[in-house]
């Protein structure tokens, strides 16, 4: 009776195997994606999704915010993320996505125009992706159909450098776009609404980048000092790598749509109080929202504390502005930015990478950051408070950054972790030694789904210690 049972199952199994796909296929579904909507949904969703991380995790690295409960992260515990400090998904749902794109430009004529876009979307994701965690999977990760599901770790170094890195894929995507002769435009591009000359600027001002941040480590003078005497790179806000939140759902800021308890728990950090009023800087006011006690003040509170012996009274600090939550149509989820450019030019200037004026630069940034945040620069903000200090002009560049950063929590982290600029406090009840991080860990999936390359990478940074730099921190 149990071989009857058994040939019967055996024949069922068979037969639900051999018609799965025409019983699982809806016919009225499309099994593959236009690169127009993927396109949109790459540049859409990494932009959603990390300005969510950059408000609720990298803001509070970088002590722009702090986090009143549910604040391990705050307390440097960056193997332990609550509301956010998980970005290690975002970036490789996204990649994978725009690698799909990029198959589909270089595998058909007809899709040729997103070849070039994507290859520099590519560059600017991998670039945040490794300085945040150092070596991480790459140049096997994103491969399509025949993709591993365990990939290699590569060197930091190779991920800028080598071919198919990142400065090797922005010269490849401003080259793909020079030469693309096909008269089909780019659609689904909620940056630059289809203007491929736009793209060029975009990957420019990320070739700067990049080349500033590895200068420690490579002569990066001559690269440098070229794209400047070009000039085609993003210059003025009206070229800014952006789009725009809404005020309503469904493409508000996504503190916007969470329940106020989940924002109530982000307040000012007591270091952004102490710039902003040293600066006598009227952003305070579009950032955060005065206290209720006392009334008309703005309190910040130092990071790190430990909620389950402190005692904190909502209404003696400031909370977050209402740009960030009731007027998010204001808000802009930022790629890269004129000021952002020119604060990196400034910084080359200052080092002798390029020939330019250090001071020019860094006053036009700085006007540049006032009119992207919609504040009035005060007349004499940048010969008073904010005057150019060649003697400490690298701490005024980076911090000035830091401040028009804050939507980009994590880039404010990792500039403190390259230059050590603006000055961090140190936190509270910190959970890490009294140490400030320089490095994200890897996830703890990882050393399950990808062990024998994980732990290849845990070894080589100290066993994934958050205390291990970079390539170009080390």
């Amino acid at each position: 009776m149990k071989n009857y049972i058994s040939l019967f199952l055996l024949a069922l199994i068979t037969s639900c195997t051999s018609d799965f796909e025409k019983i699982n296929t809806n016919p009225n579904f499309p099994v593959d994606v236009e690169p127009s909507l993927l396109f949109r949904k790459v540049i859409y969703n990494y932009g959603e999704a990390m300005s969510y991380e950059g408000f609720v995790a990298g803001n509070l690295l970088s002590q722009q915010l702090t986090a009143l409960d549910f604040n391990l992260f705050d307390r440097h515990a960056l193997k332990s993320p609550q509301l956010g400090g998980n970005p290690w998904p975002v970036f490789y749902t996204n990649l994978r996505d725009n690698e799909i794109i990029l198959n589909k430009a270089k595998n058909n004529p007809t899709f040729k125009v997103y070849e070039g876009p994507a290859l520099i979307f590519k560059a600017y994701m991998a670039m945040a992706l490794t300085d945040l965690f150092g070596d991480v999977p790459y140049s096997d990760a994103f491969n399509g159909d025949n993709k591993t599901v365990t990939p290699k770790y590569d060197t930091q170094e190779a991920i800028y450098l080598a071919d198919g890195g990142i400065l090797d894929s922005l010269k490849k995507g401003i080259i793909a776009i020079k030469n693309y002769t096909g008269n089909l435009p780019l659609t689904g591009d909620v940056l630059y609404n289809g203007n491929l000359d736009s793209w060029i600027l975009f990957a420019n001002s990320l070739r700067i980048k990049a080349l500033i941040r590895i200068s420690s480590k490579q002569d990066t003078r001559k690269e440098l000092q070229e794209i400047v005497t070009d000039g085609n790179y993003i210059a003025n806000n009206a070229q800014n790598a952006v789009f725009n939140f809404t005020d309503g759902e469904p493409n508000n800021f996504r503190m916007a749509r969470l329940r106020v308890g989940d924002f109530n728990n982000f307040v000012m950090s007591k270091t952004i109080e102490e710039i902003l009023k040293e600066l006598n800087d009227p952003r305070i006011q579009t950032f955060f929202r005065p206290s209720s006690t006392p009334p008309n003040n703005y309190n910040g509170l130092i990071n790190g504390i430990d909620a389950s012996k402190t005692t904190i009274s909502l209404g003696n600090y400031s909370l977050a502005g209402f740009i960030f939550r009731e007027h998010s149509g204001n808000l802009q989820a930022n790629y890269m930015t004129a000021w952002e450019t020119n604060f990196l030019l400034a910084e080359a200037a200052h080092k002798g990478l390029i020939t330019h004026d250090a001071k020019l630069l860094y006053e036009l940034a700085t006007e540049q950051a006032f009119s992207y945040w919609n504040t009035n620069i005060p007349n004499d903000y940048l010969t008073t408070t904010a005057s150019f200090d060649d003697a400490k002009a690298l701490e005024q560049i980076i911090t000035q950054k830091w401040i028009a950063n804050i939507i980009n929590g994590y880039e404010g982290w990792i500039e403190y972790r390259r230059t050590g600029f603006p000055n961090l406090n140190p936190i509270s009840a910190s959970l890490n030694n009294n140490l400030i991080p320089v490095r994200m860990p890897y996830p703890a999936e990882e050393a399950s789904l990808n062990k024998i390359n994980y732990e290849l990478a845990a070894q080589a940074t100290n066993g994934n210690s958050i205390n291990f730099g970079v390539w170009w921190n080390n």
